[in-house]
């Protein structure tokens, strides 16, 4: 495994009310220096948007657990899922989310050097993030949390230790 985040940079949308219209937004480069430097952020990925447990326990748990992770010290949540901005932004605002940063990954570029791409072509999905969670400390990989069965077209959808809790009880447990 990797000791540090790798250099990326993802492709984002940013709101920009000088366009107008009904989607005021432009695209941002975002660096992983910009998320991840002088900062401690909690990073989970999932294998895609509006899928059953990513919609149903994964993030949303994350959601809920927000202040108490701020209140470990996090600066930030970041839920990566190789899907493109845009079914990003829609699930977000699907799943009520306002806590957690959605950060598309559309080109699977971190995951891919992350070593967490897989092939899921098996549920029609293509090449996705295996699930993880880690803890980032300036671009610092301090833990990972990553399921288990890792590989291309795995039958199941492990869901075991990349949950909010996990990560929570670690944090506790390591303040």
């Amino acid at each position: 495994m990797i000791t540090h985040v790798p250099d990326v940079t993802f492709k984002t949308r940013v709101r920009d009310e000088s366009i107008g219209g009904d989607n005021p937004f432009t695209w941002y480069d975002l660096t992983t220096d910009e998320l991840f430097a002088n900062k401690k952020v909690v990073v989970f990925s999932l294998p895609g948007a509006f899928t059953p447990t990513c919609s149903t326990s994964h993030l949303p748990r994350y959601e809920a657990l927000y202040p108490e992770f701020k209140a470990l010290g996090v600066d930030e949540i970041v839920c990566i899922s190789v899907n493109d901005a845009f079914v990003m932004y829609q699930w977000g605002l699907k799943q009520n989310r306002e806590n957690v940063f959605l950060l598309p990954d559309g080109n699977g570029e971190f995951t891919r050097k992350m070593g967490m791409l897989v092939d899921k072509s098996n549920l029609g999905f293509g090449m996705r993030s295996w699930r993880y969670s880690m803890l980032v400390d300036n671009k610092a990989i301090k833990k990972v949390f990553k399921e288990p069965d890792f590989g291309d077209n795995c039958p199941i959808d492990p869901f075991e230790v990349s949950d909010a809790d996990t990560m929570l009880d670690y944090l506790k447990s390591n303040a």
